[in-house]
């Protein structure tokens, strides 16, 4: 199939009709009678019959329909690659982030940015680590900001701070005099913990680090980001070990927070592509990210 086939193909099975086709692609009935002719023409075989005035899909074109996805979601990104390579990057930048740190850092720290530069567009947007590496790819952001170093050739990493996961539990879980201080690996025994999924990052690493504890901490609770973890603990449903941005972001009247001991060393990176310069004002908004992003690490034992 052409292009063109694809795209009659897809208006036909949108709208139901020849008519309906036409008018969502501004063309004339008869041009797409006669692109839908050539199509079933060549792959020898009907992709459509009408049924009770409406075209209906063959299950032959059912089957084709799965690849053809796969197409169209191709050529969508090569539409948003083309786009973003014809910005001019001196008038914007595109900034992605995790959701933690998104709510977290991303604040105050673009606050203080567009006060440094009033005339630049600072676009935002939140996803997980992941997807921000294929955002990165098809240059739809500038840069991100994570908790997991990026593992694409094309990418590179540049570390703003360092911290350790901290754990997170109700705010009677500990007596008055422990809050704050570092928690003992071993007082993980038996408590019951929030999960993370399989699919995080981290999660490999913190099932790892959480061998030794015996017995091993009851999880009955698994969730896919940390500010549910977060959110878990705030209503007394067990303890979470966590990042330290994440934890902040907790209620001080119902969550009490203590760092790990031994450490669990976590960092903050900013990824950018490897094979380009970057935006002239992006060191500068760097700066801001690492000092910002100490100032709230700093802020955690006093939270404790």
């Amino acid at each position: 199939m052409r292009l063109r086939h694809i795209e009659i193909f897809q208006a036909i099975r949108q709208t139901g009709s020849v008519s309906g086709a036409a008018q969502l692609l501004h063309v004339s009935q008869p041009a797409v009678t006669k692109v839908l002719q050539h199509a079933e023409l060549q792959l020898g075989f009907k992709l459509f019959l009408r049924v009770r005035g409406k075209l209906q899909a063959t299950p032959e074109a059912l089957e084709l329909e799965r690849e053809v996805d796969k197409v169209t979601e191709s050529l969508q990104g090569v539409r948003r690659l083309a786009q973003s390579l014809r910005r001019d990057p001196g008038h914007n930048l595109r900034i992605g982030a995790t959701p933690a740190l998104a709510l977290s850092l991303l604040p105050p720290a673009i606050s203080e940015w567009t006060r440094r530069y009033p005339n630049i567009v600072c676009e935002l947007s939140s996803a997980h680590s992941r997807e921000l590496v294929q955002n990165l790819l098809m240059r739809e952001i500038d840069v991100a900001l994570s908790l997991q170093p990026p593992d694409h050739p094309g990418l590179k990493a540049q570390v703003l701070a360092h911290s350790v996961l901290v754990v997170l539990a109700p705010i009677d879980y500990w007596a008055d005099e422990s809050k704050g201080r570092p928690l003992p690996l071993m007082e993980l025994a038996g408590a019951p913990l929030i999960g993370l999924s399989s699919a995080d990052p981290l999660s490999a690493k913190l099932d790892s680090y959480l061998k030794a504890v015996e017995p091993p901490p009851r999880v009955s609770i698994a969730v896919q980001t940390y500010s549910l973890a977060r959110a878990m603990v705030e209503s007394g449903a067990g303890l979470a070990v966590i990042d330290p941005f994440t934890a902040l972001g907790a209620s001080p009247a119902t969550t009490a927070i203590r760092p790990l001991a031994p450490a669990l060393p976590i960092s903050l990176y900013a990824v950018t592509r490897a094979d380009e310069a970057p935006a002239h004002t992006l060191s500068n908004l760097l700066e801001i990210f690492s000092r910002r992003a100490q100032e709230q690490l700093d802020r955690l034992m006093d939270k404790g």
